[in-house]
């Protein structure tokens, strides 16, 4: 599998990213045995890079991966995040510490190789976002600690909320990379929607990371699942997603993708998830997409459609016909 530098880091990680969340919900909800075989399988196809968080199943998916990774004896590239909400914003600083400590237990490692706050940030910095201040002057100084510490390698955030507060975080905090949400629906993160566009506007963030060296793993690849073209929800996933930079809700997502099903038929992929996934990977600013599985026929489906690398221009023009139209 193709493997890219992550930003300035000098990691490299591989174009798929192995989500442990629980919208795919295997890491979450599968059993033992699944989890283990899903994560051998994973590496064996040339994934490198494994997603948790503290708040996926309440640190069950982070258990879960240390376990399988201890077990295969693999030496890949961890990221982990932290979500900070209620009381806990009265001391982010102290919040951070306490999380990383309890994640590292849970993965059962001394480190981490990526931090992330797991948090929008906006103008007004309204529960549950924060701030660009807040992030600066709190954050900032507790992530640095914890990497003279040893305890992470890289400092990250999760790049949801308003762009002029994402592009200044960025440039200000030395944040070695940036998950955004990327997908066939919404590639704003890219190149800004028109003005009359009804979906949220990312604002060229993503390549105003790439620009900065800033490493770009690309989120909601799939619009939580919407981009299968179906309402069908794994019994292991959550029954209801919600979207996030993308349309109105659910079901709207799932309209949205159908209306790309002329390109399938035209022979440009095997169905929509492949479709989304090769999308997906093509801006070089990203340096890789992660995608969450309820099974090993999920992940083997998705490493087949990766593999089948960028789309051809004429399925790029029909796209931006079909949805223009």
């Amino acid at each position: 599998m193709e493997q890219r530098p992550l930003g300035k880091t000098g990691l490299h990680v591989s174009v798929l990213g192995y989500g442990c969340g629980a919208i795919g919900g295997l890491m979450v909800k599968g059993s033992a045995a699944e989890q283990d075989r899903a994560i051998g399988r994973a590496i064996d196809q040339g994934i490198t890079y494994f997603d948790t968080a503290s708040a996926y199943g309440d640190g069950v998916s982070e258990s879960n991966l240390g376990r399988a990774l201890k077990a295969l004896r693999a030496k890949v590239i961890v990221g982990t995040k932290v979500r900070i909400r209620g009381p806990q914003r009265l001391d982010i600083a102290g919040t951070i510490a306490q999380s990383i400590d309890a994640s590292l237990a849970r993965l059962g490692r001394d480190s981490v190789d990526i931090f992330h706050l797991h948090e929008p940030i906006t103008q007004a910095g309204e529960a549950p976002s924060f701030t660009a201040d807040q992030i600066l002057q709190q954050a900032v100084p507790a992530l640095r600690k914890l990497r003279d510490q040893g305890k992470i390698r890289f400092y990250g955030i999760t790049g949801l909320g308003d762009a002029p507060m994402l592009r200044r975080v960025l440039d200000e905090g030395g944040f070695a990379t940036s998950q955004m949400p990327y997908n066939i629906l919404n590639p704003s993160g890219v190149t800004p929607l028109p003005a009359a566009s009804s979906m949220p506007d990312l604002g060229g963030v993503i390549h105003h990371a790439g620009k900065a060296g800033i490493g770009v793993m690309a989120i909601r690849i799939l619009a939580g699942g919407a981009l299968s073209g179906s309402e069908d929800r794994s019994p292991l996933g959550v029954a209801k997603v919600e979207p996030i930079a993308s349309g109105a809700s659910y079901a709207a997502d799932v309209q949205a993708a159908r209306r790309l099903l002329p390109l399938i038929e035209a022979g440009y992929a095997k169905d929509l998830v492949e479709l989304a996934l090769r999308f997906s990977a093509m801006p070089h600013e990203i340096s890789t997409v992660l995608v969450g599985t309820a099974s090993i026929a999920e992940l083997d489906h998705a490493v087949a459609a990766i593999n089948q690398g960028p789309l051809p221009a004429e399925a790029l023009a029909m796209i931006k016909q079909l949805q223009n139209g």
